[in-house]
């Protein structure tokens, strides 16, 4: 049984409008039974006029009281039951309440209420899952059709035999190359985020120094940053090793995707700054901030979406899947921690991710 707001509003009318109706209602069948008597008392009762007065006046206050509150409890009875069917409808099943005087209604009607605004929320959810879905489609086509459009461009070339150079060749290879290995880099990041989606990534917990891991990242990671001429530094000159308890690759691999973005949008002589704060109930913060571009902050909600792009067209050329950020959010959560981000347009960002220290019990079996 459909209810909309209109029929809502017409039941509400008819309970604050039933007492008048019930009353009117209840004075015209009193008059007529008392016209209907006058009548059949001067055609066939021998009555004087004051007798009959009297009876008149008796007969209408008497039908008018029980016509009143027979017709009153009627409506209110027929009001109850409309009330009850469209709550079975509409309530959960598990609900056993029921309706039995008028004070209910507002039960009824608060719980109707909030059945509607449930229901609103959940359309609107699942507008924004469509239109989520859509944007991910077209993401996902844009980002495979231009290295495919790129690689078969210069092979069809090549094919036709037109091009005899060899350097020009060799160029032509190369530029094929780099667009396969970008189709390389959007499947391999989508297949891992899939993974993580669906519970089939399984992380692999030890014991390590996580400082150690931030150095390697930066010798990875030297040549980038000489050639970006952005140093790369820790806050601190740290003496003793940090344990923590987490997946070593998973986390190195975070740390490397951070810096690599600091890389791509810092500023000449720039500088990108990785460092360690203690917190309550053995936890770290790793923090990587910048002095970089920074992004607006209409951008940071949607920062980790897979695909979403701050600006489109001149991250593109940066290259990368586009899927660093998704990859970095879905392992952080995997590991059950939290990860922020912080950001100023022309002033810098800082990503910074929650980590486990490693107990004692842990530190022994290492």
């Amino acid at each position: 049984m459909d209810i909309n707001l209109f029929n809502l509003k017409e039941i509400n009318l008819s309970i604050l409008k039933l007492n008048k109706v019930s009353f009117y209602l209840s004075i015209s069948i009193s008059l007529f039974c008392v016209i209907v008597f006058i009548i059949m008392a001067f055609m066939f009762l021998d009555l004087t006029g004051e007798e009959i007065f009297k009876f008149s006046i008796f007969s209408f206050l008497s039908i008018l009281i029980f016509s009143y509150i027979l017709l009153f409890y009627r409506f209110e009875s027929l009001i109850i039951i409309r009330l009850n069917e469209i709550y079975k409808k509409l309530l959960p099943t598990s609900s056993s309440y029921v309706i039995k005087k008028p004070s209910d209604i507002d039960l009824f009607t608060s719980n109707l209420n909030k059945i509607n605004s449930d229901k609103n929320l959940e359309i609107e959810m699942l507008k924004n899952q469509e239109n989520y879905r859509k944007e991910f489609i077209g993401n996902i086509a844009h980002e495979l059709k231009t290295p495919l459009f790129t690689i078969q461009g210069y092979i069809l070339t090549l094919l036709d035999g037109g091009v005899t150079d060899e350097e020009i060749i060799k160029k032509y290879l190369k530029r094929t190359s780099k667009g396969v290995e970008r189709l390389t880099y959007v499947v391999k990041d989508l297949d891992l985020i899939t993974k993580f989606e669906s519970g089939m990534a399984n992380l692999e917990f030890k014991t390590f120094d996580i400082l150690f891991t931030i150095k390697n990242v930066f010798e990875l990671l030297e040549i980038q940053a000489k050639k970006n001429n952005i140093t790369l530094k820790t806050n601190n000159e740290y003496v003793k090793p940090i344990y923590v308890y987490a997946d070593e690759e998973r986390i190195q691999q975070v740390i490397t995707n951070l810096i690599i973005n600091s890389l791509k949008y810092g500023v000449d002589r720039g500088v990108t700054e990785v460092s360690i704060d203690s917190l309550k109930k053995g936890k770290i913060l790793i923090r990587i901030s910048d002095n970089g571009e920074g992004i607006e902050k209409k951008h940071l909600p949607r920062l980790f979406e897979r695909f979403y792009r701050v600006e489109k067209t001149r991250n593109r050329t940066l290259g990368g899947s586009g899927l660093g950020l998704s990859i970095v959010k879905h392992i952080i959560d995997a590991h059950n921690e939290k990860i922020f981000v912080e950001s100023q347009a022309n002033i810098g960002s800082e990503f910074s991710f929650t980590l486990s220290k490693a107990n004692k019990a842990q530190l022994i079996q290492e």
